[in-house]
């Protein structure tokens, strides 16, 4: 007799076995990886800015699933918006009616940038890319897209001919037309725009490799130099929109911005029900769907579905009656001043930037002979071993999850929910302090365990 379907009974029979499934199954470089750095960690449950393992122990999440949680884990507006669209029994999905949750989604989105007219719902950031990429090229007539270097707009064809890491589009090509140019290189976009066949440039405003910001008045300039050349700017916010910056959008700390097409998507999900959205101008969406014949030329199958839109809508709901945005501003300047007052005290620490909550903590080569060979011991090994070493002793002494900015930087970034509070940044920045006086003492445990990174790093090789 076949047994019912019961979620609870099957994590409890076989949650246990989480890594050893995934080794199987799934990518196996994951659980190897984990295991290597000891983030190997089993957590049990978690709430708003906070994970908890089986023994009860406080974790504080400064990765956010990437920039996914935004309102931190399972709220409760998210969590009753859900369980209502589900008890509505809608008839979802059906392709032949305008159901209303997507209009209104749109609109709600829409008004956050009043110079943008449409939207298209998708699943997922890279969708959001996907879709941007298309629209520009259609509506202009163009196929070359320039993007800045080191940037990341995602892992699908499309999206990964604008990703600046070479690790990334290694071994995929062909891939669409595409033309790299320095983040803030006007000269460079200039020369670039001359040739007469660039559609689009697509930037993020602050770069999430790196954490690395547009220079102020670059996106203004750099609209008025596409749009001279009847190409357009599309501004990636699928990181840095919806608060993460302390604004909105991350655009609009630079005045007179006004892109073409934006993308966004991670937080409007609630970290529930995936969700991606590229808003564009009426021209666009009218070139791209200019007929009857060509209603169905861009689609999602699982695009607008209800559950995503409820999410999204309840997303914005939460934002502006909890004041997220402005939480974000507050705390994340706390966080980053607090950070940045130890530059001076810790010479293996170079810089601290970034806006709102999104900061990039910079390593760099010490001054003193002892630290100086000890950093060079890594960096022969494999660049970004000592921002690794640091993250670990956060996860392990101090219960705090934070990553690396990207594959051979030496640069932490800190994406926490939007909702911490000024506790959680005190928390974090006293943390780190405690790592950094270790490492500057020579500290055993750490430079032990670079040690190991350093040999598993010749091991890949």
């Amino acid at each position: 007799m076949t047994k019912e379907f019961d979620l609870a009974t099957l994590l409890a029979e076989r949650g246990a076995e989480r890594y050893e499934l995934h080794a199987r199954h799934l990518n196996h470089q994951l659980p190897r990886m984990l295991h290597t750095i000891g983030f190997d960690k089993v957590y049990e449950r978690a709430e708003g800015a906070h994970f908890w393992d089986a023994d009860g122990n406080d974790y504080l999440d400064m990765l956010a699933g990437f920039a996914v949680m935004g309102l931190g884990r399972h709220h409760p507006v998210v969590r009753k918006a859900l369980h209502d669209v589900l008890d509505a029994s809608l008839p979802d999905l059906t392709r032949f009616d305008c159901a209303p949750l997507p209009g209104l989604l749109a609109e709600k989105l829409l008004s956050y940038s009043p110079h943008l007219d449409r939207v298209f719902f998708g699943n997922s950031g890279t969708e959001a890319v996907e879709t941007a990429l298309k629209f520009a090229r259609y509506a202009t007539g163009r196929q070359r897209i320039l993007y800045c270097s080191h940037a990341f707009h995602g892992l699908t064809t499309g999206s990964l001919s604008v990703n600046g890491e070479d690790g990334f589009r290694k071994g995929f090509a062909p891939l669409l037309p595409d033309t790299a140019v320095p983040l803030g290189d006007l000269d460079a976009l200039a020369r670039e725009l001359k040739k007469g066949d660039v559609a689009a440039l697509i930037v993020e405003p602050v770069q999430g490799k790196g954490v690395h910001e547009a220079p102020p008045g670059y996106l203004r300039a750099a609209q008025e130099l596409l749009h001279r050349h009847k190409a357009l700017l599309i501004a990636d916010e699928v990181q840095t929109g919806l608060g993460r910056t302390g604004k909105f959008y991350a655009y609009q700390h630079d005045d007179g911005v006004e892109p073409d097409l934006v993308c966004v998507a991670k937080a409007l999900s609630g970290g529930y029900v995936p969700v991606g959205a590229t808003l564009g101008k009426d021209w666009i969406f009218q070139k791209v769907y200019s007929s009857m014949d060509r209603v169905q030329v861009h689609s999602a199958s699982f695009g607008s579905n209800a559950q995503a839109m409820a999410a999204g809508l309840a997303v914005l709901s939460v934002m502006e009656n909890e004041e997220i945005v402005a939480n974000a501003a507050a705390v994340g300047e706390r966080l980053k001043s607090r950070l940045a007052e130890l530059v001076d005290r810790y010479e293996l620490l170079a810089d601290v930037r970034g806006r709102g909550l999104m900061i990039g903590i910079e390593f760099g080569r010490p001054s003193s002979l002892k630290l100086r060979s000890r950093w060079t011991m890594l960096q022969t090994a494999r660049k970004g071993l000592f921002a690794q070493m640091v993250v670990v002793p956060l996860l392990q002494r101090h219960r705090i999850l934070a990553q690396v900015s990207g594959d051979h930087l030496e640069v932490i970034k800190l994406i926490p929910p939007l909702i911490i509070d000024t506790d959680d940044a005190d928390r974090f920045v006293d943390a780190f302090t405690e790592v950094m006086e270790d490492a500057h003492k020579g500290g055993g445990l750490m430079w032990d365990f670079g040690k190991t990174l350093v040999k598993q790093a010749v091991a890949n090789r």
